[in-house]
């Protein structure tokens, strides 16, 4: 028998709304004045989130505790097997030594620390969500980043905001297409409108993360670079967005970004040259660059190697994100497992849902080939022989990385058992409706929903998922473009990716810094929250003011 969700349990939208935020209340809560580590704050949320689920919106306990079991599957795979296999690797490069080499080489290209943190966190890591996602980008910068010697919490936070103007078109596109698929927007006109709200953001992101770092006076002295970096992604993400789709965006204008940076440095360096010793800016000494690292030196052999597992990498991730190999592998292995007792057994209800919807479906794709996880795991293996590890030592390394990660696997899974509690029993739609009921500050709220979305399940993708349809209905009764709406579902979502408890454990692992993520939460959340803030005064502008109103498409 199918189970109808119930927007206001409670018969009153008030009480609903702060009884719908317990789960999360709790988690952030126990993380910051708490001071629980996440992992027992995320288990500690569920708790709640089943009890809530259960007593308050009087989910069936059989469906309360499915939801669970699905997202933590979920959490586990594909999320948290990318995590365990980059950190695999990341563990085969600094056994050999790699990451030290690399670290100097950096400095030879980029000395100034101001300009690395450019270069990597957000060109670099815009680059490689546009091939994978799902947290890879934020583990792969921060580890590089805490061998150039910043801080964990710098490295955390920083790759942290860095990693929020390309998620709207991160993984190919998919958050855009999966758009197009629960609430039936056009993908190229969302992909178009999405294109002419995170360029502004794009062009900021390199300055903002750099005045977060070592502040504006600092920031003044590369600022050149830093427009370069954010012109160069964001001109591509226009014309690349609005003149052929959402797919490739962050390939093309990371890759853009990438090259300009590079080349602005062949023409052009600070006056004033810093370096990081224990994690503190400070002014070269003569002849400028990091300290030399120990090993080979020079552009021969060891730079090379020390480069060569992050070439393979991307060229791994970039031959798994195509339809032909990901096709290829899926006729290999690939299987779809209805979790039966929840698929096709809770039903959205109006106005969160259209009239006559289908049931929410639970299927959990086991695609083990063609996973961008089994891809990192491919080349990691693959470096490693190149690196010279014997097979039997790649095996100890690999079950070494497990141990060392555990409680952030754990941590992932309860947090995406949270997140299909509160989506199946409801309690999201309960807060959304809350937003989306503010009336002419409604394209202001509808922003926040999706920052909302993805605070609360790490992922723009399932944030759309979540709200999409909520997004298109509210517009259409308001009078809002629901273009305009469901675009900034995805460039509000952006904003909360860097508060998910998710990101922040997959940060903490990159970084060696896992039981600090309160730390962490608190260097992130302002710049979150004023972000978003400024994205909704964007779309509240292209919803009612000339000539804003001229960037919305007709479709």
């Amino acid at each position: 028998m199918i189970w109808l969700q119930n927007y206001q349990p409670l018969s009153s939208a008030l009480l609903s709304t702060l009884v719908a935020a317990l789960p999360a209340a709790v988690l952030l809560l126990g993380m910051t004045l708490g001071r629980l580590r996440i992992h027992t704050a995320a288990l500690t949320g569920l708790g709640v989130a089943l009890a809530v689920a259960v007593f308050a919106y009087g989910m069936p306990v059989r469906l309360a505790w499915g939801a669970a079991g699905y997202g933590a599957a979920f959490g586990l795979f594909p999320i948290g097997w990318i995590i365990l296999n980059v950190m695999f690797l990341y563990e085969l490069t600094v056994r050999r030594g790699l990451m030290e080499v690399l670290r100097d080489s950096l400095a030879r290209i980029a000395p100034d620390a101001r300009v690395q943190l450019v270069l990597i966190a957000f060109s670099f890591g815009a680059f490689l969500e546009g091939m994978a996602g799902f947290g890879a980008p934020v583990a792969i910068t921060g580890a590089i980043l805490l061998q150039l010697g910043f801080s964990p919490l710098h490295a955390s936070g920083l790759a942290l905001i860095a990693n929020t103007a390309p998620v709207a078109f991160g993984s190919l596109g998919i958050p855009i297409t999966t758009l197009e698929q629960v609430a039936g927007l056009d993908a190229k006109l969302v992909s178009m409108m999405v294109g002419r709200q995170l360029p502004f953001f794009s062009l900021l992101m390199p300055v903002w993360i750099l005045v977060a770092f070592c502040g504006w006076r600092r920031t003044r002295e590369v600022l050149p670079v830093a427009l370069a970096a954010g012109a160069a992604f964001a001109v591509p993400q226009f014309l690349v967005s609005n003149f052929h789709g959402p797919w490739l965006v962050d390939l093309v204008a990371g890759a853009a970004s990438i090259v300009a940076v590079v080349l602005w440095l062949r023409v052009w360096r600070p006056k004033q040259c810093l370096v990081l010793r224990d994690g503190v800016l400070v002014e070269a000494a003569e002849g400028g660059g990091a300290p030399a690292a120990a090993g080979p030196q020079g552009p021969g052999e060891g730079v090379w190697l020390a480069w060569l597992p992050w070439l393979i990498l991307t060229g791994f991730i970039l031959a798994w994100g195509t339809p032909a190999v990901k096709g290829a592998l899926d006729g290999l292995f690939s299987s779809s497992l209805t979790v039966g007792w929840l698929d096709g057994l809770v039903q959205r209800m109006p106005p969160v849902a259209a009239a006559g919807a289908a049931a929410e479906g639970a299927k959990w794709r086991l695609n083990l080939l063609s996973a961008t996880g089994t891809g990192i795991l491919a080349a990691a293996l693959s470096a490693g022989l190149v690196m010279g590890f014997p097979l039997g030592r790649l095996v100890s390394v690999y079950l070494h990385t497990l141990w060392k990660v555990r409680l952030s696997l754990l941590t992932i899974g309860a947090m995406l058992a949270l997140g299909n509690v509160t989506k199946f029993s409801g309690a999201d739609a309960t807060i959304g409706l809350a937003l989306a009921g503010t009336g002419a500050f409604y394209p202001f709220f509808g922003t926040l929903l999706g920052w909302l979305g993805v605070a609360l399940t790490g992922s723009d993708t399932a944030s759309n998922v979540l709200f999409g349809s909520l997004q298109r209905i509210t517009a259409e009764q308001t009078g809002i473009s629901p273009i305009l709406m469901g675009a900034a579902n995805s460039s509000g979502g952006v904003m909360g990716k860097m508060v998910d408890a998710q990101s922040i454990v997959v940060a903490s692992t990159a970084t060696q810094s896992f039981g600090r993520e309160a730390e962490i939460l608190r260097f992130v959340l302002v710049h979150s929250l004023v972000l978003a803030g400024l994205i909704g005064l964007l779309v509240t502008l292209q919803a009612y003011v000339w000539p804003f109103r001229l960037m919305v498409p007709q479709g």
